[in-house]
């Protein structure tokens, strides 16, 4: 019986593994970046066929890396700024394409020529994300120079960038033509890996309030507050993406209803991080409670996670479990049981309970209209966000200032400017000294591929891209000794150039494999086949140099993560003052909607991208040498106190939004403006903490508001003020910690001046 009974149950688990990969799977091919992997392989096809029927294949060839010069450029994003983004590559890139084919017979020029130019390229980092594609893709138009043999004559070098720039015409063409008709295809996707980042957050809070039921100081690894903090800085990035797309023009009901959807998601987020207040200070008696407060949480993610498969596979979702009575019926149970077996403890634990289950009754209506306006059975309510989403989208537009902005020996984007310039210049030194018939562009493409903005960034993306760059220089080196025909090769291509795109954000060893083809083939093809024999251990040994020569480089020039923190800091503490003001300005105002809205909804966004940031940071920190990290364990408990004051500050905006009418505005005007006043005075680093009240370390010293906070106020009682007023307390005693926090940080940082730092 035993052994049958494990056999079934290997059998359940097998099964339940297959259904999740199935369904992961599934959900990958069905996502925007396959969509855009999908778009770009067929652009890229067309592109070479409509060329090689026009001027045969050596033109195919030359088309091929105009069009991949400027689909580097061509990832999901809104309309606007759509076509600009897409020119800048070529317009930057081809000058130089051409350049470099002049001066092929010229190496001391040519080397000029290439360091001066990866520096100009490099410091389009400087615009960030939006940056770093037209950096790759210059560099690629430099490089796939190096491909062919040398020109015959200037009018060859002319002719090919010739053909270069029609592939890179056509393509800019089909890029923004299919950028318009898969828009709203993007938004839905979009909308779903957002829906599903949040249906996992939501399981991580449930897991970490089932962790209450074994009392066990013990955090599994994944419910860790630092993994929660990672995965919180990992959404907000993710929102900002959704943000560009969803936001934009939301003009017709089909944009609307995204809009809104996404709107809710926000709120959504900020339930998740209210959800585990006061769940510590329940005791163990209410077991009972908190399991069932961690398995609503686990089917709320499940209704989100049906929400974003239905926005997949163009269906409607099944409709969410109303959880109202449960919760209704779960208070009830403990308020009894609590006064029948320990009613010293009854109204303070009976309080608690409440007060959990209240906010998990507002997530749960948040789920349920999320899902509602999936199904289409409630209107969008876009109040603010109609008149002002170009507020809370990235810039579309190129802008002088970050340019401007670089030019101090301080600023990341210069420094990385320089250190890739000399990683060229070495690798081209490194190449024209090998004894083997090295190609220098094969080790200049892999400085490219893997030298990133800092050690941290570089060693993040080392192991997955030396593996990758391996694995598809094998697959490369394997195809081109078979000797396939052209079509084939062009093929290869194609296939690669979709198979990078598309796994680009989610599985970056499989794109820097089909990079590694992509580049290789394209490289053999740009060199009329002459290459065919190529050897597979020089090869090898090229790409592990290029891999070598950019890991070195990243210890050049360093900017060490420490040497922003302090600004970040900075930043977080005034992002959070200001969300806290404009959080209970709330209170003012009689209906939120327009201006009120918009400023409130703009410094909840700052403060989330503020932290995520300041996450972000510390956790590059770690695998800096150890001589230059900062202090982790002290920036980890800012970083806990800045998300706990978050939470207060969302259980706080929910009492004056949705229980506005249980409140006394006389009664607690006053202790709203003085805590106010008070976590803008305590949250500005500049100035001096209020000498009087910033000692929260014993609770009571809160009763200058009005309320003791944890004299908790009679379960049934309609005036929700006293619980406003706890959260005011505990706000303001958050507030104090983190800027007791950001204090010793910056003290420390400051003990340490950047030009003693090994």
């Amino acid at each position: 019986m035993n052994a049958r009974a494990d056999v079934l149950t290997s059998a359940t688990r097998i099964h339940t593994h297959l259904r999740r990969t199935g369904r992961e799977i599934r959900r990958s091919l069905l996502s925007a970046h396959v969509l855009n992997g999908a778009v770009v392989a067929i652009g890229l096809l067309l592109v070479a066929m409509l060329v090689f029927a026009l001027g045969g294949q050596a033109a195919a060839v030359s088309a091929s890396a105009g069009a991949i010069v400027v689909l580097l450029c061509d990832g999901v994003r809104s309309q606007r700024g759509k076509l600009g983004q897409l020119l800048a590559a070529p317009m930057l890139g081809l000058p130089l394409h051409l350049a470099v084919q002049l001066l092929r017979d010229q190496p001391l020029p040519l080397a000029l020529l290439l360091v001066a130019a990866t520096f100009v390229a490099f410091l389009f980092t400087a615009w960030g994300r939006r940056g770093m594609p037209v950096t790759a893709a210059v560099m690629f138009a430099m490089l796939l120079a190096l491909a062919p043999m040398p020109a015959a004559s200037w009018q060859e070098a002319v002719l090919r960038t010739a053909w270069c720039a029609l592939g890179a015409g056509l393509y800019v063409l089909h890029g923004v033509a299919c950028n318009a008709l898969f828009n709203n295809r993007y938004r839905h996707q979009v909308l779903a890996d957002v829906l599903l980042t949040t249906a996992a957050l939501l399981r991580i809070y449930a897991r970490r309030i089932q962790r209450e039921l074994t009392h066990d100081a013990a955090v599994p690894s994944a419910s860790t507050l630092s993994d929660v903090l990672r995965r919180q800085a990992a959404l907000a990035d993710e929102l900002q993406v959704s943000r560009d797309m969803i936001l934009e023009s939301p003009d017709t009901p089909v944009r609307q209803r995204l809009a809104s959807m996404l709107v809710v998601v926000f709120e959504i987020r900020d339930r998740a991080i209210a959800a585990e207040l006061d769940i510590e200070r329940m005791h163990a008696f209410h077991d009972e409670a908190i399991a069932t407060f961690g398995q609503i949480l686990c089917q709320m993610a499940s209704d989100v996670e049906q929400v974003a498969d239905a926005l997949l596979r163009g269906r409607l979702p099944a409709r969410a479990q109303d959880h109202r009575v449960a919760l209704e019926a779960l208070r009830d149970t403990v308020h009894h049981r609590l006064h029948a077996t320990n009613p010293t403890l009854a109204h303070e634990q009976s309080a608690l309970v409440r007060s959990v289950s209240v906010r998990m009754g507002d997530q749960d209506a948040a789920v349920r209209q999320l899902v509602a306006l999936a199904r289409g059975e409630i209107e969008p309510d876009l109040s603010a966000v109609r008149t002002g989403w170009h507020l809370f989208v990235s810039p579309a537009y190129w802008s002088w200032r970050p340019l401007l902005r670089v030019w101090h020996w301080r600023q990341p984007a210069l420094r990385h400017a320089l250190r890739a310039a000399l990683a060229i210049a070495a690798g081209l030194m490194i190449a024209r000294s090998l004894p083997w018939a090295s190609r220098d562009y094969w080790i200049l493409l892999t400085i490219v591929v893997v030298l990133r903005g800092s050690l941290a960034q570089t060693l993040e993306r080392r192991d997955e891209r030396v593996l990758g760059t391996l694995i598809g220089s094998v697959l490369a080196a394997l195809l081109l000794a078979l000797q396939p025909p052209m079509s084939i090769l062009l093929m290869a291509v194609v296939l690669a150039q979709g198979v990078a795109h598309a796994f680009v954000a989610r599985r970056y060893t499989v794109t820097a494999m089909a990079a590694s083809v992509l580049g290789l083939v394209l490289a053999h093809l740009l060199a009329h086949g002459t290459s065919s024999n190529l050897a597979f251990i020089e090869r090898i040994g090229d790409t592990m140099l290029g891999a070598a020569v950019a890991w070195g480089f990243s210890y050049i020039l360093p900017m060490w993560e420490r040497e922003q923190l302090a600004e970040r800091v900075v930043r977080v503490c005034n992002a959070l003052a200001r969300h806290a003001q404009h959080s209970l300005a709330l209170m003012a105002v009689n209906e939120v909607a327009g201006q009120p809205e918009l400023t409130w909804r703009l410094a909840r966004r700052e403060a989330y991208d503020a932290l995520s940031a300041l996450v972000q940071t510390t956790s590059r920190a770690l695998v800096e040498p150890r001589a230059v990290r900062p202090p982790v364990a002290q920036l980890e408990q800012l970083q806990a106190h800045g998300y706990q004051l978050l939470g207060q500050l969302s259980a706080i905006q929910s009492i004056l939004l949705l229980r506005r009418e249980r409140l006394q505005p006389d009664a607690i005007a006053e202790p709203v403006n003085s805590a106010s006043r008070r976590l803008q005075s305590m949250l500005n680093l500049d100035g001096a903490c209020p000498a009087a009240e910033n000692a929260f370390d014993d609770m009571a010293d809160a009763a200058s508001l009005g309320a003791i906070p944890e004299s908790l106020p009679e379960v049934g009682s309609r005036d929700v003020g006293p619980w406003l007023l706890r959260r005011l307390g505990l706000a303001l005693h958050l507030a104090h910690a983190l800027r007791q926090d950001a204090n010793a940080v910056i003290k420390i940082l400051s003990n340490t001046s950047p030009g003693r730092v090994p």
